[in-house]
């Protein structure tokens, strides 16, 4: 439900033949490589050790390394024996995913984006950070086969504006055929998954569509974002609530009467989602539309590193 408030020195040449291709660009690719490039300013420490042919470090012979890991040339010109370290250069498969349920086109202000604009630029801007490591992305429920690549992104911006446009018109019950929830989909095991919505959903609904994808060995993280109206309930007196998923409207007299019960209905169901999300095993936090994305993005990339070895 939501209250009816709803309210983008190198030669001449080359600089202008830059302006002219980044103007064709949609405007929120531009945006989330812009996001994605203050982000990947925060990320240390990437590298991790692994079976790859670049390397990475010297470090000590330590109890139990094999000795074929020993490099004698660094070895000899000093006194301790130094084993070689390689970076890892196994590339992870990333699925993304956004809610595309009506309920994500609101927002309480003008001032704000709607929540679905901030889901489309977290998920862009995930992609462009994940694919700058040379991991590889696809779009959950498009049967897109991960790739990696600059180019990726302007088909997945493609590809989730084809499945806007082909969005039905009107509802049903169920919020995984209406879009609040992805649908099942067989997908590789033990690949990653980034789930990106409001999550307002039955937690029975949610709970179905979840482990139909952690029971395939999928490590998944669950990014709720809410508008900041929706935790506080800032109205007052008389409104008129829409009903943006065939709910119905409802008008209610005095908003401020039921403000503690909504909130307090409202954070047990996002503590259900919460303790949903860990019982498979799976990540989850909350991002605010009124709230920079960098922090959010950050804190999901070093999540996807931990688990993934990104």
């Amino acid at each position: 439900m939501a209250a009816r408030r709803s309210y983008m020195h190198r030669s001449p040449d080359i600089h202008h033949r830059a302006e002219e291709l980044s103007a064709h660009l949609p405007p929120l690719m531009v945006a989330a490589e812009r996001v994605a490039a203050t982000v990947s300013q925060g990320v240390h420490g990437r590298r991790r050790v692994g079976q790859g042919e670049t390397f990475w470090q010297f470090r000590r012979y330590e109890s139990g390394d094999s000795t074929q890991l020993i490099d004698w040339r660094q070895s000899a010109k000093s006194q301790p024996v130094y084993v070689r370290e390689n970076e890892w250069e196994a590339a992870q498969s990333v699925w993304l995913w956004r809610d595309g349920s009506q309920s994500m086109n609101y927002r309480s202000s003008g001032e704000i984006e709607t929540k679905i604009e901030r889901a489309d630029l977290l998920l862009m801007a995930l992609a462009s950070l994940l694919i700058r490591g040379g991991e590889h992305v696809a779009l959950l429920g498009t049967g897109m086969t991960p790739s990696t690549g600059r180019g990726v992104l302007l088909k997945l911006w493609s590809m989730i504006e084809a499945k806007d446009r082909t969005a039905p018109a009107s509802l049903v019950s169920s919020s995984t055929a209406a879009g609040s929830l992805p649908v099942f989909e067989t997908l590789p095991r033990y690949g990653r998954i980034v789930l990106i919505g409001d999550f307002l959903s039955p937690l029975d609904e949610m709970r179905l569509a979840i482990s139909a994808l952690a029971n395939q060995g999928m490590m998944g993280h669950l990014v709720q974002v809410l508008d900041p109206a929706e935790e506080t309930l800032p109205f007052s007196g008389r409104v008129l609530f829409d009903g943006m998923e065939d709910e119905g409207d409802i008008l209610i007299g005095r908003v401020e009467a039921m403000r503690d019960q909504y909130l307090d209905r409202l954070a047990r169901h996002n503590q259900g989602v919460e303790a949903l999300a860990k019982s498979f095993g799976w990540s989850y936090a909350v991002h605010h539309t009124d709230r920079p994305p960098e922090a959010s993005l950050l804190a999901l990339y070093l999540v996807l590193s931990q688990t993934t070895g990104l």
